[in-house]
């Protein structure tokens, strides 16, 4: 339809198109949105409750790591200047004042990142219906599962949720031999009839062959010729529970920031979302997990040519007024100007060089310069010195970088 003038490019990312003429009674068919939020990733999918057909697929990588350590730097650097007497700043520590509901930016920003994807895909997509995963994680129940006495989560779902967040926290192999892509069980780090509990950081992952040889054997004995894989497995049982948190913390703020929109928003568990995604044969994927979000998953799923796009969070800069080395002290200035002859670094343009070194057609990401000699990083190479005047752009940077996937799964119809 491009090539033959029918339709128009109208965004990149996503790759959308506009038709030129007008169709009279158009045959619509809404659309539902469903998204699987994550800590470090989340899972975005459009699809059509009556035919079960994928349409849309994403997975969105946020910065909430970055944002952290970003404020952990500048944290320490004005604690350093306190302590030395010098460029001295006023600590603030007694007179901050903070807004009811407020939540730390590394948290904040996974919010505003679902629900910028979710009005912009308002605005391409007849939408009608939103389903979210609200997972709750009980952290005292997942930690100290004997509070009770009993475990409550029983029925088809039982177990789902805490085996979801060890898959992720031993990142779905065997912690012994290292082996990939079999059934793994639940194995007790320190056994059961030794008095191990069922903590969570008592619990991993290993292999059929593997549980079956440590049976009940200390883990010391059972790994006493292979140390660095025993120091791995003790230090990240320990590891903090805090992308589960994450998740509770913005869970609610994320409902009703998307129930604000004025859609339905149907909410489903962890549980249930990995119960429909097993039933249906599907393999792991955030994309994939937001197909099967809540009660309305249909019965077949239709993936056929689904490529998903892989988004991350890069941000819009930061707000730092100088360089500094490392004992906090300024080295550099930085520029108090953002956009030099209508580009901005970031920008997807496209360069036609006529002639010279540098002749050719050059497509990517462009980095601007006040000299207005730019840089651009194509997905091959980065050519330097392009005139600003041989540019033009063809996506404004929004603050995320694209790449799209290939079609990796079987079709399901």
């Amino acid at each position: 339809m491009l090539s033959q003038g029918k339709a128009a490019v109208l965004k990149y990312y996503p790759f959308t198109i506009v038709l030129k003429a007008i169709i009279e009674e158009p045959h619509v068919q809404p659309l539902r949105i469903k998204l699987d939020p994550g800590s470090k990733t989340t899972g975005l999918a459009i699809i059509n409750d009556t035919s079960g057909e994928v349409v849309w697929a994403a997975e969105i990588t946020h910065r909430g790591q970055a944002i952290k350590a970003a404020l952990d730097a500048r944290r320490a650097l004005r604690r350093s200047r306190r302590g030395r007497k010098t460029r001295y700043r006023k600590p603030r520590f007694d007179n901050r004042r903070r807004e009811a509901g407020w939540i730390p930016p590394s948290l904040a920003s996974r919010v505003a990142n679902m629900l910028t994807w979710v009005q912009r895909l308002c605005t391409l997509c007849p939408l009608t219906n939103i389903s979210m995963e609200l997972v709750k994680f009980d952290l005292q129940q997942m930690d100290h599962p004997e509070i009770s006495g009993v475990q409550y989560q029983q029925g088809t779902l039982a177990g789902y949720e805490t085996r979801e967040y060890l898959l992720q926290k031993w990142n779905r192999h065997c912690v012994y031999c290292g082996v990939k892509d079999v059934p793994l069980q639940v194995e007790h780090i320190s056994p059961r009839a030794t008095g191990g509990t069922n903590r969570v950081s008592n619990l991993t992952l290993a292999c059929e062959p593997c549980n079956k040889a440590k049976g009940t054997v200390d883990i010391n004995v059972f790994l006493a010729s292979k140390p660095d894989i025993l120091n791995r497995i003790l230090a990240q049982a320990k590891a903090p529970l805090k992308d589960a948190a994450a998740v509770n913390t913005t869970r609610w703020l994320l409902f009703e920031r998307l129930k604000a929109l004025g859609f339905p928003v149907e909410c489903g568990s962890g549980g249930q979302t990995k119960f429909n995604r097993t039933v249906r044969g599907l393999p792991k994927a955030h994309w994939i997990d937001a197909t099967c979000v809540g009660k309305s998953t249909p019965l077949e799923i239709s993936t056929k040519g689904v490529r998903p796009w892989f988004i991350t969070a890069t941000g819009h800069g930061a707000r730092q007024m100088c360089g500094t080395n490392k004992h906090g002290l300024p080295i550099r200035q930085k520029q108090r100007q953002k956009r030099y002859y209508g580009f901005q670094t970031g920008d997807m343009v496209r360069a036609v060089v006529p002639s010279g070194k540098k002749q050719g057609v050059h497509t990517g990401r462009v980095l601007v310069r006040a000299t207005g000699s730019f840089d651009i990083r194509t997905q091959s190479e980065r050519v330097q010195g392009i005139s600003h005047r041989y540019c033009r752009t063809l996506y404004r940077c929004d603050g995320y970088r694209y790449q799209i996937g290939d079609v990796t799964i079987p079709h399901h119809a």
